[in-house]
């Protein structure tokens, strides 16, 4: 017996392809690769465009963040940005810092 068969999805198949971690969260996870121009999905969020390439378990910013605004993972700070980020795009170390080794 095929594993679906065995354990049905409840609702259907998993659409989302990004997760928040926390209500504070101005970045959500990507929980598979995805490419530019399609639609980031999660609990509580749609027509968010990927803006690049980015790679499974990396970051997507939800929203515009202003250089050296701090980014938010798990409710908490865990770095700050170093250029302007928009909406969809890749967050990672090319464009954030850490807050505590900061210039």
């Amino acid at each position: 017996m095929g594993f679906e068969r065995r354990f049905p999805l409840i609702g259907g198949p998993l659409t989302d392809n990004v997760l928040i971690i926390h209500p504070r969260d101005n970045v959500a996870v990507a929980l598979r690769d995805l490419t530019p121009g399609e639609e980031a999905k999660g609990t509580g969020l749609s027509g968010l465009p990927v803006l690049h390439a980015i790679p499974a378990g990396h970051k997507i910013a939800l929203r515009d963040l202003a250089s050296g605004e701090e980014i938010v993972k798990y409710g908490e700070v865990v770095a700050v940005a170093a250029r302007a980020i928009h909406k969809g795009e890749w967050v990672h170390t090319h464009n954030l810092e850490s807050k505590r080794w900061r210039k």
